[in-house]
């Protein structure tokens, strides 16, 4: 009895193979799996559902987002995001966003990262925070020229429930990497935030000052000025202070 002719069967390394087969295929699965950043500004017309209108397209794409911020300001708003995406997906991501009912245009510009870079935050009394910031934006100024990106945000503020809110809104904000906390007498519940806020993997560094702040810092410094300069080298790439070697330290 025939039983026709044999049919050859895949082999188990063709059957269970995660890659396709053929090299076109493969290219194009390797680029699927290349992710790439943007940063893009969409204008719009400011009326409801536009969000969900622009994140909508990017879900579609399997865009991940990492950051959204809006600006809005009469009959136009701004919805500025920054997200990944596959690469083979970029340019039809961008053209749907531009077909869009309600966009105005889409612009891509470079991140927030790539223009402000890292963030230290000084905030205290006035004329601490002062000091702290002009021995920060010295230290910054010598290493932004080399490539990187810091910038210095400061808050004059006095009392410890308007500290220690702001303290832990710190981690709310975006690229933020340090708080430097300059002061005459912190304690209370703004040692409670800085205790939040080191959990949550951002680095304190206190001046030297009354009360249990210092002792819940990363470290702690005498001189404003120097504690500005140890905060930039803290977090610069082009530095090679190592803040975790110093932790719990007085200076």
């Amino acid at each position: 009895m025939s039983l026709g002719p044999v049919v050859p069967t895949p082999s188990a390394r063709q059957r269970f193979s995660p890659f396709p087969p053929s090299r076109p295929r493969l290219a194009a699965y390797n680029n699927r799996l290349r992710m790439s950043g943007h940063a893009v500004l969409v204008t719009v017309t400011d009326q409801p559902g536009m969000l969900f209108g622009v994140t909508r397209v990017l879900a579609g794409h399997h865009a991940n987002i990492t950051y959204v911020d809006m600006h809005g300001g009469g009959a136009i708003s701004d919805i500025y995001l920054e997200f990944t995406v596959a690469d083979d997906l970029a340019e039809k991501l961008l053209r749907e966003l531009r077909e869009l009912a309600g966009v105005n245009k889409v612009e891509e510009t470079p991140s927030l990262a790539k223009i402000y870079g890292k963030r230290i935050i000084v905030m205290g009394g006035g004329a601490q925070v002062g000091q702290v910031a002009l021995g920060a934006i010295a230290e910054a100024d010598r290493h932004n020229i080399r490539g990187e990106r810091i910038s210095v945000d400061t808050i004059p503020l006095v009392g410890e429930t308007e500290l220690a809110a702001a303290v832990r809104a710190v981690v709310r904000l975006p690229r933020v990497r340090l708080l430097v906390l300059a002061g005459s007498l912190m304690g209370g519940e703004i040692t409670r935030a800085v205790e939040d806020v080191r959990k949550k993997g951002t680095y304190v560094i206190s001046l030297n000052m009354a009360g249990s702040v210092p002792d819940a810092a990363d470290l702690v410094v005498s001189d404003p000025v120097q504690a500005g300069v140890m905060a930039v080298m803290a977090i610069a790439d082009t530095a090679k202070f190592d803040i975790v070697r110093q932790q719990k330290r007085r200076y």
